[in-house]
Formats: structure tokens, sequence, C-alpha cells
């Protein structure tokens, strides 16, 4: 069996795979169809936060899957508000709703901003939502249309309705697009990842913050790549200080099952109500159990080994040959390159080294809990491809 043509004929063409079967994997190693060791510093574009095959994780998810795999939302089930509980006393946020991804994390946002202001101004009054230029939102429909990148805006019209884009780290561009519009919130990324790893800075983080509460608008952070100890800190909106409505999460908070949650806040906590917003699967039992695991492990001591991990790779490759820039934030970074990203990307495969791209960028998402030794190593055999 031909696992390379078999997936040629059987599974849609949306992806560009790399020439590499993967097997099988332990922490941050990963092996091919034919043994080859690969040091992952992708860790599935942000998800296995530590890394593959945890054993700590394997005995939580396996445990549950012997109780209970599923019963739907229409029952209490106890991994989903263990979860829920850990999400809101660690955050301050107040009520979780559980979803798949983040796509799904975010189109609960949106419902919950419209819903918000709908309850409090009247239906249709204020609907609009700003978002940033150069955003990544998910693929569906209405997040590819909150989504702030003129590629994402074809073949698939009419889009969702009711989404404005203002500059980064421009508050008057957010400004002027608030007084403009009847909008019910602002929502973006701390660190911009599909769109080149880029991080706000603090001033205009802020402007916006003192913008949502002088206009009335929620302050919507979505956090599904940058969550769950990624930045350096359990959430990036901790890194500034600010206190959003609602925030979104998916990626890393499962460590390899699929889950998604957004998370509302003080304002928005009672905003959905029964039969408002649902989901089959969401929370499922199994993916709350691992991602309850997943959680206990973000702790400070790693959150602090992701800081040294991020210094340690900032410091390597700020001034190494080959390179213009780094950007980014803890353990999610972009260097921009002399040469093309995707050829040493490629090279960097070839040596055993699995790294990603962001627009003209290497991104690098290695597991929070990557061995130094092996960091070293893998950052050393980019550099030669540089």
């Amino acid at each position: 069996m031909n696992i390379k043509q078999l997936d040629k004929e059987y599974i849609a063409n949306t992806y560009g795979r790399a020439d590499v079967l993967f097997v099988s994997g332990k922490g941050s190693l990963i092996y091919d169809e034919n043994g080859k060791e690969y040091i992952d510093l992708g860790s599935g574009i942000a998800v296995s936060g530590l890394g593959i095959a945890d054993d700590g994780w394997i005995a939580a998810v396996t445990e549950q899957l012997g109780k209970l795999s599923h019963v739907s939302n229409l029952y209490y089930t106890e991994p989903q508000v263990k979860l829920a509980q850990m999400l809101c006393e660690r955050t301050g946020l107040k009520k979780v709703f559980f979803g798949n991804s983040g796509a799904e994390a975010n189109e609960a946002a949106i419902k919950c901003a419209r819903k918000y202001a709908s309850d409090k101004y009247g239906d249709g009054v204020r609907s609009t939502i700003i978002t940033l230029k150069n955003s990544f939102h998910g693929r569906t429909i209405t997040t590819l249309a909150a989504t702030g990148q003129d590629v994402f805006h074809k073949d698939f019209t009419p889009f969702t309705e009711g989404f404005v884009f203002a500059e980064a780290n421009n508050i008057d561009s957010v400004r002027m697009l608030a007084e403009e519009n009847a909008c019910c919130a602002v929502m973006m990324e701390l660190v911009q990842g599909e769109g080149g790893v880029l991080s706000l800075t603090q001033e205009f983080v802020d402007g916006v913050a003192r913008l949502c509460e002088e206009k009335d608008m929620l302050l919507v952070i979505d956090e599904v790549q940058t969550g769950n100890g990624r930045t350096g800190e359990l959430f990036a909106f901790m890194n500034y200080g600010i206190t959003p409505d609602i925030v979104t999460t998916a990626k890393g908070l499962g460590a390899g099952l699929p889950i998604g949650c957004a998370m509302m806040g003080e304002k928005t906590k009672d905003t959905f109500t029964l039969s408002s917003h649902g989901s089959t699967f969401g929370g499922n039992p199994v993916c709350a159990a691992g991602a309850v695991y997943a959680l206990s492990k973000l702790d400070d001591e790693l959150l602090n080994e992701v800081k040294e991990k991020s210094d340690y790779i900032v410091k390597e490759l700020r001034n190494a040959k080959g390179v213009k820039s780094v950007s980014g934030m803890g353990l999610m970074l972009g260097i921009e390159t002399e040469r093309d990203a995707k050829e040493i990307v490629k090279d960097c495969l070839s040596k055993g080294v699995v790294c990603l791209t962001a627009k003209t960028k290497v991104r690098l998402l290695p597991a929070l809990n990557i061995p130094f030794e092996q960091l070293k190593k893998a950052i050393e055999i980019l550099k030669e491809c540089l």
C-alpha cells in the first residue's frame, strides 16, 4: 500500500504536503516510514505543546476512553466541567463555551459579541466587528470574512457581512472605523501567526482597550495559536496586562486532540442563553480529559522555560548569517530570511528538522517542553540551512 499515492487519490487536494510520511514519535522526536529521525520544531502547528505521546497525557486520555467517550451536551460530564473551572480560575474569565476547533471558537465569539450588542441595543443596531489587516481567524465562511487578508476573500463569495479592517498598530485607524460604523467589538490576535508572526505593540493594545471601553465595544482576543503557554504566559493577553471580554483558543488546548473554546468575561458571561448556541462534540469527555492534563502541566516552571528557550533562539538567530529579522513571542517565532523560506524549510527537513513557514518567513513552533539539547541541535541545523 503506497500511502502517498492513496492520499492523492482519495483525499481532497487542499494541502501541499512535504514528501515525508510520519509514522511515530516521542516528545520532540518524530520518525518517518524509513526510520529516519527528525527534531520537531512545528508541533503540528502549535498543537502538541507537550510533544508527541506524552505519557501522562496518554494515561489521562486512555483512562477516560475506558469510562465514557461521548454522551453529547444534553448531559453533564466531569472532564468538561473540570476544564472549564481550570480555565476560568487561571484566566479570570467567567464562563466557557466548548467547540472543536479555532474556527468554531471564533464563530462562537462573533455570535456572542453580536448577541451582546443585540440584547443591549436591539437586533442589528450595532453588529459590525473591527478586525485587523493581515489577521487570520479561520476557514469557515464567517471567519474568512473576519480575516483581514485579501488573498482569502475570493472564490467563496458572498461572505458574511459586518467586518471592517483596521491597520495593525495604528490606533487612529481603529478609531476611524469605530466612528464610521456601528461596531459591537474589536477582534484581534496579539501575535498575528499566519500573517507572519507579528506582535502588536503595547501602546496599540492599550489604546484599543481604552477605545473599546469608551465606545462600549467588546474586546475579543483570538488566542487560537498564542494560547496555552505558547508565548511564555498561559495566554498572550497576560503579557499585555489587559482584560478581554471574550478570549478564544484551540490548537494547544487539547495537546493533540481537537478542542476549542470561547471564554467569556464579566460583561459577556450570561450572553449565551438556552439554545442560543451549541455543539454536538464540543467539550467531548476524551478531548476534555486530555486538555485537563495538558493545562495542569502548564505551570510557572514550564512557562519560564518557554521564555528561556525563546531568548536562546532569538539570540542565536538574530545576527545569524542569512537572517534579516526575528519576530514573535515565546516559542512562536518568525524568521525573515535572505533565502526563500520554503527552500530553507525543505533543506531543514532533508537534514532532520521539521519547521514551518508563515508568509515569507520560517516559522518555529516547537513543543513547550522540548529538551534544550534537542533544541540546540535543531537550531544549529537551521543556521546551516539559512
